[in-house]
């Protein structure tokens, strides 16, 4: 009697093969949770600093790219020109001095034309310190001959020199060698500063994404010492990790880089609005134009793609150090017991 009550009560609970089916199909099709939360405060807060670090990056790769291409184009048009000036002297032929200068120039190899400046052109060089209005032939003013050179074959400037100093006394060659110098000077020292401040953001970001994985692991702690303790390899619970920071530090960078784009786009169309206007000349002047041109873009996404590999790369780094601790302590009785080591 007892075994046939097992049998009948076997038989009423075990569901027939067309029930089975079903059910194991829901359980195949049922996506796995993740271990963290796809969403939180930590999470969105990570993001935020992580977008303000890639909008500090960006601005400051884009800030050098500005400087460096407005220093090149410096650079360019002072290494094309030489001037030579000649200083007035009492009984001195200013007009056929300034011929002579110039076709002694022209002789050598490497120059390709020479520029008298008229008595007109002098005075708007003047203008802003002499006023309108001026009369050169009652004033001392050296007058100038710019000759335009090749910048791949420059001219033996130490040759001209000589040439003109036993030729024409009066002349003095200007090769603008100390600017060219200087010009490169400054944008070595702007690259440079510029490298220094992407490495203190990289730095900080990485901090940042340590502490922020630490905290994470403090709060699913025991869900890692679970996975870890049933078999889950370190791997796989690193690779969870990094999944998730990943999707942080894509959608962080992405805003911030976004961001950086964005305005120098803006201020590019600004400019390019408001030219000959005394805000945009002033702006000119101190920054050069706001435009960082494809590759300063480019440089901008490429900024982006490193944030978010160097966060997902330090939180895998740091969710692998956390397990080895974790082995660790539980290798150690006196430790997993809070007792100090012996």
């Amino acid at each position: 009697m007892n075994e046939l009550s097992r049998l009948r009560a076997r038989k009423v609970g075990k569901p027939s093969a067309t029930e089975q089916q079903p059910r194991r199909t829901e359980m195949h099709v049922r996506p796995t949770a993740p271990i963290l939360p796809a969403s939180n405060i930590q999470g969105n807060a990570l993001m935020v600093v992580i977008a303000i670090m890639a909008f500090l990056a960006c601005l400051t790769l884009g800030a050098v790219s500005m400087v460096r291409a407005t220093a090149a184009s410096w650079q360019s048009q002072i290494s094309r020109e030489i001037t030579i000036q000649i200083k007035p002297e009492e009984g001195l032929d200013m007009d056929a001095t300034l011929q002579k200068a110039r076709e002694l120039a022209l002789t050598f190899v490497g120059t390709r034309s020479g520029t008298i400046m008229d008595d007109d052109a002098t005075a708007r060089l003047l203008e802003p310190w002499l006023g309108t209005g001026l009369d050169l032939s009652e004033l001392p003013v050296p007058r100038l001959v710019i000759i335009t050179i090749d910048e791949q074959n420059p001219p033996d400037f130490a040759a001209m020199r000589d040439l003109l100093a036993s030729e024409v006394p009066q002349a003095f060659l200007d090769d603008h060698r100390t600017w060219v110098d200087r010009l490169v000077s400054m944008a070595h020292t702007t690259v440079l500063i510029g490298i220094g401040v992407l490495v203190l953001v990289f730095t900080a970001m990485i901090l940042t994404v340590i502490f922020a994985t630490r905290g994470a692991l403090s709060g699913n702690r025991h869900i890692v010492e679970v996975l870890h303790f049933v078999g889950a390899e370190r791997s796989f619970v690193a690779t969870e990790f990094q999944k998730h920071f990943l999707k942080i530090s894509l959608k962080g960078s992405a805003a911030g880089s976004a961001l950086a784009a964005l305005l120098f786009a803006t201020a590019n169309l600004w400019q390019s609005r408001s030219l000959a206007t005394p805000e945009s000349d002033q702006a000119t002047a101190l920054f050069g134009t706001f435009t960082i041109g494809f590759g300063g873009y480019l440089g901008i996404f490429a900024t982006m793609i490193v944030i978010a590999l160097l966060t997902t790369l330090t939180a895998r780094f740091t969710v692998m150090r956390t397990i080895d601790e974790i082995d660790f302590i539980r290798s150690d009785p006196a430790r997993s017991e809070g007792a100090p080591p012996s």
